[in-house]
């Protein structure tokens, strides 16, 4: 394994290492099975980018910019782990009460992480009581909203001291990590669908509804490595799921999807025994 850090956490990164390669060694193992290239900075990235042969997969995790350095200039296989521009639909059969702790979970438990909530949509039906409550925690918090006209209009009005920004087409499409939401106003499930089709990034997203019609179109709809329905996105992990330590959120299709563990990135090796046997 050929670990590279970041910059900022340099003297974490080498304490960490040191412990996973004297943990090598108490185990009668090589210490080089786990190798750090910090101190080759970007170019030694370059170098490993271009290990065809001598490395099997990249696995970058980190900003939108890296990954798609690493897609666009590997020519060793990666398995991308994409931006989590995660989508919260609160739909008109909503529990309101419910809805309320999801999204401030969702949004303010960790904003700094792949699975924190980037973008809500209110069914239309019921963004008059639901977005004022669900606005007051996410205020409380200091979260600013950047919401389109309709739901500007309601937040204006809602008391709850919320920071509104009229919403730009690039809120859409905004991974943001802080304290920072977009919120839009949808007519109907169709209209939340269609936006989410646009804009995800394959990542997550989660309906929170008592309808089974809706909750069934959304989760066979959507097309997103992991589709809730009724929970927060921070669920979104590979701890979460049961798969121990995670090593990424994969956000393509082959092989591994959603969230990762050691099993998801290990490959098959196929051993066959004959007597003799050819094949007619």
């Amino acid at each position: 394994m050929v670990l590279r850090g970041g910059s900022a956490a340099l003297h974490s990164n080498t304490a960490l290492i040191a412990v996973l390669r004297s943990v090598l060694a108490d185990h009668d193992l090589p210490e080089d099975l786990i190798v750090g290239i910090d101190a080759h900075g970007r170019e030694g990235v370059d170098v490993l980018m271009r290990a065809r042969g001598l490395v099997d997969v990249l696995i970058p995790r980190g900003g939108a910019g890296l990954i798609r350095r690493v897609v666009e200039h590997s020519l060793v296989p990666v398995i991308e782990t994409g931006t989590g521009k995660t989508h919260v639909l609160v739909d008109a059969s909503a529990d309101l009460d419910q809805a309320v702790e999801i999204v401030a979970n969702a949004k303010t438990q960790r904003v700094g992480v792949c699975n924190a909530l980037e973008t809500l949509l209110v069914h239309r039906d019921i963004a008059g009581e639901a977005l004022p409550r669900l606005a007051a925690p996410l205020a409380e918090a200091g979260v600013r909203f950047h919401a389109d006209e309709e739901a500007s209009a309601i937040l204006a009005e809602s008391g709850t001291g919320a920071e509104v920004i009229p919403a730009v087409e690039e809120d859409w499409e905004t991974e943001y990590l802080a304290l920072d939401l977009a919120v839009k106003v949808v007519a109907d499930l169709d209209q939340a669908l269609a936006h989410i089709r646009e804009h995800s990034t394959g990542h997550t997203e989660s309906i929170l509804t008592r309808d089974s019609v809706s909750q069934h179109r959304f989760l066979t709809e959507v097309d997103s490595a992991v589709v809730m329905a009724n929970a927060s996105t921070r669920f979104s992990d590979g701890g979460e799921f049961g798969f121990g330590a995670e090593i990424g959120i994969s956000t393509q299709k082959l092989h591994a999807r959603g969230p990762m563990g050691l099993r998801e990135i290990t490959a098959s090796k196929w051993l066959v025994v004959g007597q003799g046997q050819s094949r007619p």
